[in-house]
């Protein structure tokens, strides 16, 4: 086992560190308080090759593997968990999807696009009744012949109001569960797809958060992704390596508020020292630094799993699991060790705690990543 990074990976890191650092920064606070879409950003993320980061080059991606992307993944959500998400969500949920599952025109189409960052993706799986539920889709796709009759309502839909073409999961046959769901792709502006109002939310306030409406909207058959029947297996094969970009959010989540309070706790005199000098601080500073340890490991090992081609359903659920609950553990007490200016925006500690959350929820509950999890090991 080798827990040292390669030179090239190294590279990687510094570069998505100094874009976090110079570009990601100076205005996040700000994108936050207004529910700002980093539009610009976006497109420097694709310049940078951050929104194709593991797609083949010959589909404009950066062709990198997934050692890479959570590095990318934890520098930039160490500054702005919402310009990560973006990200993931890109990576992990829509490019993955399409060119492990779609066709060569679908690639050709739509994944050269994805990869650069010209166009943004959406993926389309939750609803009112079907979050972590995702057999009991109610969203239906009745087969018409040479076309597909799309209706339904999917809800906390990640860039939902910003993007450019969105996969949709829905149930063509309820007579066959899991075996009559079916993915598809929609295009912004088809008529019939409404995009509802911006979500008002506690954290990654930077991202675009919408219900979706689709209203007898018309799907060309060609613009369903694999065989007729597929698309359950489809999305949790594609949750699976999101959960990977997630756990990665999550740890740079945890490490930057680390940063921060270290940072603080060096500055901020009382008693006569520096807040770091008293054994309450700087215990908790060991504690934070230990755990963030881990969980940067059990990334590492999740990633390192889906780049060999090893099963990484299990390793990517731990990964998320435990990164997830460090998030939310050191964000508070970053917030603590900055007292009552960690209660206030200009200081950060708390755009992250409240960014931590979500890590806990989306992708799968940390319940369902304990179902996941539990189900696997009794297999074993």
């Amino acid at each position: 086992m080798d827990f040292n990074l390669s030179e090239e990976h190294m590279l990687i890191r510094d570069a998505a560190r100094d874009f976090a650092q110079t570009v990601l920064l100076p205005g996040v606070i700000e994108r936050d308080d207004k529910q700002h879409f980093p539009d610009e950003l976006v497109k420097q993320m694709g310049e940078l090759g951050f929104m194709g980061i593991m797609v083949d080059p010959k589909y404009g991606g950066s062709g990198m593997d997934t050692i890479s992307y959570v590095l990318i993944m934890e520098e930039l959500s160490k500054i702005d968990a919402s310009a990560s998400v973006i990200v993931s969500v890109n990576n992990s949920l829509v490019c993955y999807g399409l060119e492990n599952y779609g066709s060569e025109d679908q690639k050709q189409k739509y994944l050269t696009k994805l990869a650069t960052g010209e166009f943004v993706g959406a993926f389309c799986l939750s609803e009112p009744e079907a979050g972590s539920d995702a057999t009991s889709q109610k969203t239906t796709a009745i087969d018409k012949g040479d076309h597909y009759v799309l209706n339904g309502t999917k809800n906390w839909i990640t860039s939902g109001g910003r993007a450019d073409i969105y996969i949709v999961i829905a149930q063509t046959d309820r007579d066959k569960g899991s075996h009559g769901i079916n993915a598809f792709l929609v295009e912004r502006g088809t008529e019939g797809f409404h995009i509802g109002p911006k979500e008002d939310k506690l954290g990654i306030r930077g991202s675009d958060t919408h219900t979706l409406q689709f209203n007898d909207v018309i799907v060309p058959k060609e613009n369903r992704i694999g065989p007729n029947g597929s698309g359950f297996r489809f999305a949790m094969k594609t949750l699976s390596g999101g959960r990977i970009g997630i756990a990665a959010q999550a740890l740079g989540i945890a490490q930057g508020a680390y940063e921060f309070a270290i940072k603080y706790s060096k500055e901020r005199k009382a008693f006569g020292t520096e807040i770091c000098n008293h054994q309450a601080i700087a215990f908790k500073l060991a504690d934070m630094y230990s755990e963030i340890e881990a969980a940067r490991l059990l990334v590492m090992k999740a990633a390192k799993d889906k780049d060999l081609g090893n099963n990484y359903d299990r390793s990517s659920a731990v990964a998320k699991l435990y990164a997830s609950k460090v998030a939310m553990d050191t964000t508070v007490e970053a917030v603590q060790i900055h007292g009552g200016n960690g209660f206030v925006k200009e200081y950060h500690v708390e755009r992250l705690m409240r960014d931590a959350k979500i890590t806990q929820i989306y992708e799968g509950t940390s319940e369902i990543q304990k179902i996941v999890i539990s189900r696997s090991i009794l297999r074993d």
